[in-house]
């Protein structure tokens, strides 16, 4: 590989500008290729002794972080609940392209506690200060291939809150992707529905948690008052298993047949393009979340593989919402609870949006059927499974 001109480098660090992201495989894989030029590194004695003991030292990997990232505010929301149940957590950040190269360590801390909740315990900006726990935890399956070469280990869990492979066409990277389940890592999934798939289509071995809500926050707020054609859409559009270009044309079709509903859009830091009139409010802040969900008649979360954190956070606020039918949401939502499912098709989701428009007795019974799904929903009983997998983990590894 041509190594990059130094004089650029030295002009940009001079000016204060961000280092150039390494994209290169040779970059972006290289756990992977190290991992399969070798083989895991051994694991740690005493792996049964530290399934017993009431505080585990765990470290949690974390790759790169973009803003408004769900899968990261699981991850710190699952480390404060470790926390407060009296467990040691370390969080570590794997960053081989560079994305957060400008940062130093206490930088990274920073961002990461602004974004997305401070934790107790330390956070590491590399592995240069890798000295080992009792239980590991991939939370991605490029950190994956890093957890399964960290030593001083007694054992090895990985955080699933999705299936990853699906996140890619036909390709090395998918391949890559669904190999981490073979890697002998105990899977947590984020879902029964997940746990279910790695165990029967990737013979993993895998329990499951339930996403949490944080109801402090995301709670019926009767003192808001809520519309009656408000339609609000999560068209996060950077992430393709959201379903995007179907749920737009749900709402060109659902405009056309009611030119006065209110179509609000948010999830994406950029307007995102569509030929109808929307808000555009763009990424919102938890509490402006709150607040969106409290004005909402309903709203449209499309989930073609794990559901998303976004519809339990929407039924908490007593807002009914519309998604796909699919295995993975017949699992979690059921057929009369507070999220009316809907064929893949977008003349589908606009009927069913319009019956929720105009159904007010519909409406109250899907709201409070999530009100009250979303109610046993905590990060502490999530904490509480998610200890009961690394538990196993180690357990596994005795």
């Amino acid at each position: 590989m041509t190594p990059r001109p130094l004089l650029p480098r030295i002009v940009r660090r001079l000016r204060g500008g961000a280092p150039p992201v390494d994209e290169s495989p040779f970059t972006a894989l290289a756990a992977v290729a190290e991992l399969l030029r070798g083989s895991p590194a051994p694991l740690a004695a005493g792996a049964g002794a530290a399934a017993e003991r009431d505080r585990l030292d765990v470290a949690v990997v974390i790759p790169w972080y973009p803003r408004g990232s769900g899968g990261h505010q699981t991850i710190f929301n699952v480390v404060r609940g470790l926390e407060a149940r009296g467990h040691r957590c370390s969080i570590w950040l794997d960053d081989p392209t560079g994305r957060h190269a400008a940062l130093d360590e206490a930088a990274v801390a920073r961002e990461l506690h602004a974004q997305f909740g401070a934790c107790a315990g330390p956070v590491h900006k590399g592995f240069a200060r890798w000295s080992g726990a009792d239980v590991v935890v991939a939370t991605s399956w490029p950190t994956a291939y890093r957890v399964a070469l960290l030593g001083g280990c007694r054992g090895r869990a990985y955080l699933v809150q999705d299936h990853e492979p699906e996140f890619y066409p036909t390709s090395a990277e998918r391949e890559w992707a669904a190999a981490t389940y073979g890697l002998g890592l105990h899977c947590i999934a984020a879902s029964r529905w997940l746990a279910e798939l790695l165990r029967e289509r990737h013979g993993a071995p895998a329990t499951h948690f339930d996403l949490g809500i944080d109801h402090a926050r995301y709670t019926v707020r009767p003192q808001v008052a809520r519309s009656d054609r408000r339609v609000l859409f999560y068209a996060r559009v950077s992430t393709a298993r959201r379903a995007i270009p179907l749920g737009l044309l749900a709402l060109d079709e659902l405009q056309r047949r009611r030119p006065d509903v209110e179509l609000a859009l948010f999830g994406s830091p950029t307007p995102v393009p569509a030929p109808f009139r929307a808000e555009q409010l763009g990424l919102l802040t938890p509490s402006q979340l709150a607040d969106a969900y409290a004005r909402a008649t309903v709203g449209m979360v499309l989930s073609l593989t794990n559901p998303s954190l976004v519809p339990q956070e929407m039924l908490a606020c007593g807002l009914p919402c519309v998604d796909v039918e699919r295995p993975s949401t017949r699992s979690e939502w059921g057929s009369g609870g507070g999220v009316e499912l809907a064929r893949f098709d977008p003349i589908a989701l606009a009927d069913a949006l319009e019956r929720l428009l105009e159904d007010r007795s519909l409406r109250a019974q899907r709201s409070e059927a999530g009100v009250a799904w979303a109610r046993d929903r905590t990060w502490a009983h999530a904490a509480e499974q998610v200890e009961q997998g690394l538990r196993t983990a180690l357990r596994a590894a005795a």
